[in-house]
């Protein structure tokens, strides 16, 4: 039985985390060199908290009589007194999975070496790991950064997990959340309006001047002569800022917006034992600025590769997202499991109806949208024809306009089977503008669905 303490012992370990990420963030801008002394600090701060016994006063009694306070959620592991969430967590911290076609790993630590078993599906990871290899040998088009995160959106286990930073090549880039949400908040903003302003695929809007700025003169609440009409359903699959930026700041506001994000897990804790940070979102005072939330045009609302595959997956399981894992579990040399994962609900971000509603929007995105040239003939390819597939694209600059963003957060499953998967996929393009996300997206779907022997444990 899971007690109080931990839960609470684990909120101030992953805030601790979470807090210590800003800070290495703020420093990577101004003193590069402090980014070994960080990783130093995080270290020995979490062996503090993991060696911090909670006070007595925190602890529920094993007795309901007993109990006068509402005992907390278990947690989504089989943890043992042998092994917990929390060392698990600061191992996965020290070890980069990701660049590994392995789905078994053993880890020394001062008490014994431990095997971590792990939800990684080797043979579509090492198609991952071997598309890496081709771009870190081209010369033009090289991407700077890029991260893959493929999941199983009914359990929320990561079955391939990639990247690259040219920069950073000691991280892991699918668990950095500092890549600007772009059009992917679109996702948030086209929920909320169906389940707010009563919006379905047909619902008709207008806007006027070009499909991809956002200037303050074009979210002015109403329509013109010059007015483009448009269905609710195109403009999300041809990512329509100033559609959604009139959405965000006439018709939803400031609190719907702040509810929406919150609810599929922005500015949260996930209770996850991967290293890594949700989104950022966050308003002001500036009415403008709400448009440029709604719309994901703005540098400041920021995302993971990670939290983007659990964005897509409430629209394909029914508006749940679940908490990401990657380790099955663990075992002790002598072969005995101390820590067991099991398939838990983060949150239910929107209703099932919603969720169907946004998964027809998104097939839009793929068959008339802003990904259909790299999903052209899918009609007629022997896996994508068998598949109902959508998505969301995305594209913005950095601050520095040095790396162009191209995101694609997608999901396929079968007609007639229950194979299903949500993807992330960032590429951050250099000078010249390499493969799109999309087309790896597409790529990604072919590997998977097609048939292949049945993998096995690699160790």
């Amino acid at each position: 039985m899971t007690h109080h303490s931990n839960d609470n012992s684990w909120r101030e370990f992953q805030s601790e985390y979470i807090v210590q990420k800003k800070k290495q963030a703020h420093f990577i801008k101004t003193i590069k060199s402090a980014m070994g002394v960080l990783t130093l600090i995080f270290l020995f701060a979490g062996i503090f908290f993991l060696n911090i016994e909670a006070p007595e006063k925190d602890k529920v009694s094993s007795s309901p009589e007993e109990s006068t306070e509402e005992a907390a959620p278990e947690l989504p592991s089989a943890e043992t007194d042998k092994f917990s969430k929390e060392k698990l967590f600061t191992l996965l911290s020290k070890t980069d999975i990701s660049k590994t076609d392995k789905n078994i790993f053993l880890v020394d630590t001062p008490e014994a070496q431990l095997k971590i078993s792990t939800s990684i599906d080797v043979p579509l990871q090492e198609y991952l790991l071997s598309l890496i290899d081709q771009m870190k040998k081209l010369t033009r088009g090289k991407p700077q950064r890029i991260a893959f995160v493929v999941m199983e959106p009914e359990t929320g286990k990561i079955i391939a997990m990639t990247g690259y930073d040219l920069s950073k090549p000691d991280t892991n880039p699918c668990l950095e959340s500092d890549y600007p949400a772009a059009s992917i908040f679109k996702i948030v903003t086209a929920s909320a309006a169906v389940e707010t302003l009563g919006y379905n695929p047909q619902t008709q809007l207008y806007f006027n001047g070009n499909k991809y700025t956002l200037y303050k003169r074009q979210v002015q609440d109403g329509n013109n002569k010059h007015s483009l009409q448009i269905s609710f359903s195109t403009a999300f699959a041809e990512s329509v800022n100033p559609v959604f930026g009139k959405i965000g700041k006439n018709y939803l506001g400031k609190e719907k917006l702040e509810s929406y994000a919150n609810a599929f897990g922005f500015n949260q804790l996930i209770h996850s034992e991967l290293p890594f940070v949700s989104g950022n979102f966050e308003t002001n005072s500036n009415e403008f600025h709400l448009a440029e939330l709604g719309s994901g045009y703005n540098y400041d609302t920021t995302i993971s590769p990670v939290f983007g595959a659990m964005l897509i997956s409430a629209v394909i399981n029914k508006g749940r997202i679940m908490i990401p894992t990657l380790v099955e579990h663990v075992t002790d040399s002598s072969g005995e499991v101390i820590y067991k994962s099991a398939p838990a609900t983060y949150t239910s971000a929107i209703t099932a109806q919603t969720a169907e509603t946004m998964m027809q929007i998104m097939q839009k995105t793929v068959t008339n949208g802003t990904a259909r040239k790299s999903f052209r003939n899918s009609s007629k390819d022997p896996v994508l024809s068998k598949l109902i597939m959508g998505g969301k694209t995305g594209s913005l600059h950095n601050r520095e306009h040095t790396i162009k963003y191209d995101w694609f957060t997608g999901f396929g499953k079968e007609k007639t089977g229950n194979k299903k998967i949500a993807m992330a996929i960032v590429v951050g393009h250099g000078e010249y503008i390499g493969t799109k996300s999309s087309a790896y997206g597409n790529m990604i779907l072919k590997q998977y669905f097609k048939k292949q022997p049945e993998a096995h444990a690699q160790l």
